[in-house]
């Protein structure tokens, strides 16, 4: 049976004979069903059409689909002291991308920071070899193809490594993941958002949505809190969903600003 990839969202679902009626994920507000209603693609599908970008990202491995399907995320690869992590996940896994991976040393686990760019994390492990999938526990109700390989983490924050520690910002989803690489992948460290915090395009600040698509703004009290857990975490670059959306030096300041900016803003 085909195991059905949601077009406008990305996520694959588990193996039905037809496709499913709808994608919860794009039916809550915040994402949205596809202007010509709810269509699905499969991974052969894809296969047949896109070819993955496997290139550089400010120097970290990057891996992704051509803008035109669904989220224009990409995945990184982050050979950290926790492991070779696989960073975010994309719908189409190729040869080509397996490839290129095992050449750098293969991957350990894949983290994902949030629900949206879930799609086809199960189909990825398998393909490496059924490497773990670790996800926060108060977004499991998200998880549209349920695996063994997939555990999830509880809390603020956990630590994989003296270098790599995970926090639970919230405020796009209740589990959104920032990853915080201390020691990489330049000196002074690197903070990896997801969603949580998004680089925006002058490439000089972050800001916080609930959701992005449809433009509504996070609540201020899930801002002040992200603020506090960030507390204490140096970082000087900042990779942000995707291609080239990263801030490369003075991250930790454009944050800071970032949500000085936000909080005046939302507060009339």
């Amino acid at each position: 049976m085909p195991l059905y990839i949601c077009e406008t969202c990305g996520t694959q679902y588990s193996e039905t004979t037809t496709p499913p009626a709808q994608c919860p994920i794009c039916e809550d507000d915040r994402q949205y069903v596809g202007w010509n209603g709810q269509t699905w693609t499969t991974h052969a599908a894809l296969a047949a059409k896109y070819t993955l970008r496997i290139e550089d990202d400010a120097g970290l491995l990057g891996i992704g689909l051509p803008s035109d399907f669904a989220i224009p995320q990409r995945a990184l690869y982050l050979p950290t002291d926790a492991g070779n992590i696989l960073w975010e996940c994309v719908s189409l896994v190729t040869d080509a991308a397996v490839a290129a991976l095992k050449a750098r040393g293969g991957v350990d686990q894949i983290i994902i920071s949030h629900p949206h760019f879930y799609t086809s994390m199960v189909e990825w492990s398998e393909a490496l070899g059924g490497v773990p999938i670790l996800l926060h526990e108060a977004d499991k109700a998200w998880v549209q193809r349920p695996s063994s390989r997939i555990e999830f983490w509880s809390g603020d924050e956990h630590k994989l490594s003296d270098a790599v520690t995970l926090l639970r910002c919230g405020g796009h989803f209740p589990g959104s993941t920032a990853l915080h690489w201390r020691d990489g992948p330049r000196a002074g460290g690197a903070l990896f958002p997801g969603d949580a915090l998004q680089v925006v395009f002058d490439r000089r600040h972050v800001t916080f949505m609930y959701s992005y698509p449809n433009y509504i703004p996070m609540k201020p009290s899930d801002v002040r809190r992200m603020r506090s857990l960030l507390e204490g975490y140096e970082f000087d670059d900042v990779f942000g969903y995707t291609w080239g959306r990263n801030i490369i030096g003075g991250g930790r300041a454009a944050v800071d600003a970032s949500f000085d900016r936000y909080l005046q803003a939302v507060a009339g």
